[in-house]
């Protein structure tokens, strides 16, 4: 059986995305969301970092990959309000995770009437060349 990257921590990041989504509804602004989901995690005593520049993980990744937050140090999360993921939102997470040598990104979509959030792998990931994996371990 295949394993599951980051399940616990997948499970709890989910659970707060359930959560906004319960309370903004559907046609909240993308900003209103990351908003109400930076204080549920705040709450929670859940490491994160918002508007985080790829570039603190990794040296040589290009100067302005921003993804919406960095969570436990190793898990990419992207929000969006729109009515369909497309094909572009994909490549743009898994370019992010590319930049940040990461190997786990979330794409969740609030505009759905029922929150889907899509996990992005990184089959590039090099366990043997993350500045994250060293640099991160203090936020866990």
């Amino acid at each position: 059986m295949p394993r599951i990257l980051y399940a616990d921590e997948s499970y709890k990041i989910t659970g707060v995305c359930f959560e906004t989504h319960n309370e903004l509804g559907r046609f909240a602004r993308e900003r209103q969301y990351a908003d109400k989901f930076e204080e549920k995690l705040k709450k929670l005593k859940i490491p994160f970092e918002r508007e985080y520049e790829l570039k603190n993980l990794q040296s040589d990744s290009p100067e302005g990959n921003r993804v919406d937050f960095l969570i436990f140090g190793r898990i990419l999360t992207d929000f969006k309000a729109k009515r369909v993921i497309t094909k572009e939102d994909y490549i743009q997470m898994q370019r992010y995770l590319k930049a940040a040598n990461l190997e786990l990104g979330l794409i969740v979509n609030f505009r759905a009437a029922f929150l889907k959030p899509k996990r992005v792998l990184n089959a590039n990931y090099d366990s043997d060349n993350s500045d994250a994996n060293s640099g991160h371990s203090d936020r866990e």
